[in-house]
């Protein structure tokens, strides 16, 4: 009996303990329908909860902010939790239905357990969560990605210069690169090209984009790298420049970063702003966009890429897509119409895109003739508006008031007219606009450093006139400073413009009576027939007209008139008595006009500093005492045509212009001098002379009938001797190199022979063989030979044994400076030189009539990298002895047929 007590014990314990476990799991049955409804209750306020918790966080994305990650993983298991409890719920019904006897048994107890028991599971995970969510934050500054992508227009012919660009960022040793161009030519849009590239092409950089701007703030600059760095709270940008500076310099110089600066005016400080420079060490880059190719160089870069406008085709390409199709097809003729106005564009983006989006509305023809002429008038009002101020922010940054009137000076030529750079500059010199210098020599130096600047500004472009320094005004550029001048009417900046308008008969008098400066210059005008009052005009260009009469009186009324261009009217053959009225005049130019004589009355130009004479073909007399009038003259050009005979009375132009040179001795302030010479004797007399010596930039020998041989060394000291001519020289057999004093010139002295001399031509000169002489010309530019009947070589390997003993070395390779070689009826012309030359210059060979001419001095290395033009026959073309198959495929896409 004393056993059976622990037995009991146990029995009543395991009784006691399976009692428990019943009731516990019958608890998930009996209160279902006390837990139902609380989970029921619990379920919305964890949705409510995710909700209010969801709305911070996409305000904070809105703020870009980076949501906590603890956050986004209670929202993610939030959204589990939901889903299941909802399931649950969902569940309920059918739960409820399998209870009995008031909810204490169930039909399916094993059914009803488990649900009673995920119940009560998910009402306490729930409440655990909910108890979880409560966030003093939600977000915080989230780290900037390596590069941001920026919005951008789709391109138009813009790969070959981004691919151009991306190649010199592939390149170790390019640290800077700086990207100029024209207001509007799409530097900015290139710039967000390459921006978004680094998004797309696998790389290690870190990109920073700044906009920089005109007047820039260093501040500012540090503000937006530091956004692009992680540094945006307020407290970062309280700190000073210095402060900001080594923020920035700490995080960028353990990295290989890519910093894109848009649209510089000036030197930006990198130290200063606290970005490392560039180098092929950290293999970081700077690339920059600008409107000046000085800022380029101040900002050091090794590469400097200019952003041209568009070609034709992509053009209208791109004016197409703004004015849409139905517009450009509403009426058969507005596509001819669309053409006009895009070309007035001249392939500047900005243009094509504001003056497209405005046309793409007009469906009339009526609108679109409206707008070509208000376009010719620069008076469209979205130009106006949106593209002249744009690009007068250039003007504006120009550094003087001089610069700006140089610059307004070349829209008084017509649209697309090569401007000759000297010629521009000595119009300027008159004018009065270069005043640092009292000479023309010495003013030329500030004129090239304004052209130079205006070049680098973009505000003007290299021409395209081969032979001759040109610059050319873009279209728009033009346009906008007519607009300037518009602008400006009320000061001293009146113009009145019609050069290549089409003009038959002279503008009223009435519009232009009050103007400063006036072009009506490539036109169709006759006669003017006016007597004009104009107290205020200072320049008048009537150039390139069809000029035949000139009323007296038109002079007579424009007193301080500085500056008349008459030249290119052939048909002008006399000037009016009245022109004597113009005494303040410093700058008349009758070049290519039809007179035959000069009138006594130009004596009183006494103010007179420049005078142009060159190839008036029918002058033949000149009054004596009439050159040696003007004390003040510094320019004087008069090359001719062709020979003539000249009436002995009173003329300086008789015999072998002997009288002229007298004359022109007495000019003390003479510093331009281009002459022609008829013998040998005028050319020792001229040469004893120490202001013909110094000042001859022009030099032409003409009908030397009685010599046979011509010492080129003789002009060795004409110091600034830039053009030659041999003009008719029928009886001139040779051009020899002896030597006119003893001695052997060392090396040294030979740069100073001939050195200035960049362009010759030989005209007429039947018996001449070869020019060897040329190998003395090391800075030759241009070469053309024409009508040499007799001419068979260039260069003479037989004759170039003579220059070692005349410049006491070898000779020097030719021709490395040559641009244009022009040959024309030369049917005996055997050699150029009889092995390959590099010509690294060479941009044009223009032959016709050259029948013997088999062999061009090239190979397959020639002219490497030019873009080079060959011009002539097809069957000139298919006669050339090429060295080889190599150079004739590197040649061939040069070829351009032009005598048929």
């Amino acid at each position: 009996m004393a056993n059976c007590c622990p037995v009991q014990w146990s029995f009543e314990n395991f009784l006691l303990r399976g009692w428990d476990f019943i009731v516990s799991h019958a608890n998930y049955v009996w209160k279902l329908k006390q837990t139902l409804p609380t989970l029921s209750a619990a379920l919305q306020e964890l949705k409510a909860q995710r909700n209010d918790l969801r709305r911070q966080v996409d305000l904070a994305e809105e703020r870009l902010l980076k949501p906590l990650e603890q956050v986004q993983l209670w929202l993610s298991k939030a959204e589990t939790m939901i889903t299941e409890a909802e399931q649950l719920v969902s569940n309920a019904p059918q739960q409820m239905n399998n209870l009995c006897l008031g909810g204490c048994a169930s039909k399916s107890c094993l059914s009803s357990y488990k649900f009673g028991k995920n119940v009560a599971k998910m009402l306490q995970q729930i409440d655990d969560h909910k108890s979880k969510g409560a966030f003093e934050k939600v977000a915080d500054n989230q780290s900037a990605a390596s590069v941001v992508v920026r919005p951008v227009e789709q391109p138009v012919a813009l790969e070959s210069t981004i691919q151009k660009v991306w190649s010199c960022i592939v390149e170790t040793d390019v640290g800077i690169i700086g990207l100029y161009g024209l207001g509007g030519v799409g530097k900015t849009t290139l710039l967000t090209k390459l921006n978004n590239k680094f998004s797309t092409t696998q790389n290690d950089f870190k990109v920073i984009w700044a906009l920089v701007s005109k007047d820039y703030d260093v501040g500012k600059i540090q503000d937006r790298i530091g956004g692009n760095l992680g540094f945006s709270d307020d407290s970062w940008k309280e700190k000073s420049v210095d402060q900001k500076a080594t923020d920035i310099y700490g995080v960028l110089h353990n990295k290989k970063f890519v910093v894109l600066f848009d649209d510089l005016w000036e030197r930006v400080d990198l130290n200063q702003v606290g970005i490392p420079i560039p180098s092929q060490e950290n293999g970081s880059k700077l690339i920059f966009t600008t409107r000046s190719l000085e800022v380029c160089g101040e900002m050091g870069a090794r590469k400097k890429i200019k952003v041209e406008c568009l070609e034709p085709e992509k053009a209208w390409e791109l004016f197409q897509d703004k004015v849409g199709y139905e517009t450009l097809n509403s009426h058969p003729d507005i596509q001819n119409l669309a053409k006009q106005v895009a070309e007035r564009c001249g392939g500047l983006p900005l243009a094509l895109i504001t003056i497209g989006r405005a046309m793409a509305c007009k469906t009339t023809l009526g609108e679109w003739k409206y707008a070509i002429e208000m376009l010719k008038r620069c008076a469209l009002p979205k130009m106006e508006n949106e593209v002249f101020p744009l690009l007068k922010f250039s003007y504006d940054n120009l550094p003087n008031a001089t610069m700006k009137c140089c610059l307004l000076y070349c829209c008084l030529h017509p649209e697309d007219y090569c401007i000759p750079k000297t010629r521009l500059v000595e119009y300027w010199f008159c004018e009065g606009l270069l005043n640092e210098f009292d000479r023309i020599s010495d003013a030329q130096m500030q004129g090239d450093d304004i052209i130079n600047s205006l070049l680098n500004a973009c505000l003007l472009e290299n021409g395209d006139e081969l032979g001759e320094d040109c610059v050319k005004m873009h279209d728009v550029i033009r346009d906008m400073a007519l607009w300037i001048t518009h602008e400006l009417k009320a000061t001293e900046n009146d113009f009145f413009v019609k050069a290549g308008a089409q003009l038959f008969e002279e503008p009223d008098v009435k519009i232009w009576e009050s103007v400063k400066r006036m072009s009506v210059m490539e036109n169709k005008l006759e006669v003017l027939n006016e007597t004009p009052k104009c107290p205020n005009l200072r320049t008048l260009f009537l150039s390139q007209n069809e000029l035949k009469v000139i009323n007296d009186g038109f002079f007579q009324f424009i007193p301080h008139l500085i500056v008349l261009d008459l030249s290119k009217n052939p048909e002008l053959q006399t000037l009016p008595k009245g022109i004597s009225q113009l005494i303040s005049l410093e700058c008349l130019d009758l070049s290519y006009t039809g007179m035959e004589e000069l009138p006594i009355e130009l004596k009183s130009l006494t103010k007179l500093k420049m005078l142009d004479l060159n190839y008036m073909e029918n002058l033949k007399r000149i009054p004596q005492h009439l050159i040696s009038s003007f004390s003040k003259l510094q320019i004087f050009r008069m090359l001719l045509l062709e020979n003539g005979d000249y009436p002995d009375e009173d003329n300086v132009l008789s015999g072998g212009h002997e009288k002229l040179i007298e004359e022109l001795k007495g000019l003390q302030h003479l510093n331009k001098l281009a002459i022609p010479i008829r013998n040998m004797f005028c050319v020792e007399k001229f040469l004893n002379f120490n202001l013909f010596r110094c000042w001859t930039q022009t030099l032409q020998l003409i009908d030397f009938r009685e010599s046979k041989v011509f010492n080129v060394l003789c002009l060795e000291n004409l110091e600034r001797l830039e053009t030659l001519l041999f003009s008719y020289c029928e009886s001139m057999e040779e051009i020899k190199m002896e030597k006119l004093h003893t001695g052997v010139y060392s090396s040294a002295n030979y740069t100073s022979r001939f050195h200035t001399l960049s362009s010759v031509t030989i005209i007429g000169c039947n018996k001449l063989r070869d020019v060897t002489w040329l190998i003395l010309a090391p800075n030759l530019r241009n070469l053309e030979l024409y009508l040499c009947l007799n001419m068979e070589e260039i260069l003479s390997e037989g004759k170039l044994g003579e220059v070692a003993s005349v410049i006491g070395s070898p000779y020097p390779k030719p021709f490395l400076k040559l641009e244009t070689l022009y040959f024309q009826f030369l049917p005996k012309m055997k050699s150029i030189y009889w092995d390959a030359l590099p010509f690294p210059c060479l941009k044009l060979i223009r032959i016709n009539v050259c029948g013997e001419l088999k062999k061009l001095p090239f190979n397959s290395d020639s002219a490497k990298g030019n873009l080079l033009s060959i011009e002539g026959s097809k069957d000139r073309w298919a006669t050339v002895e090429w060295k080889n198959e190599a150079t004739r495929d590197v040649f061939l896409p040069s070829f351009k047929s032009v005598y048929g």
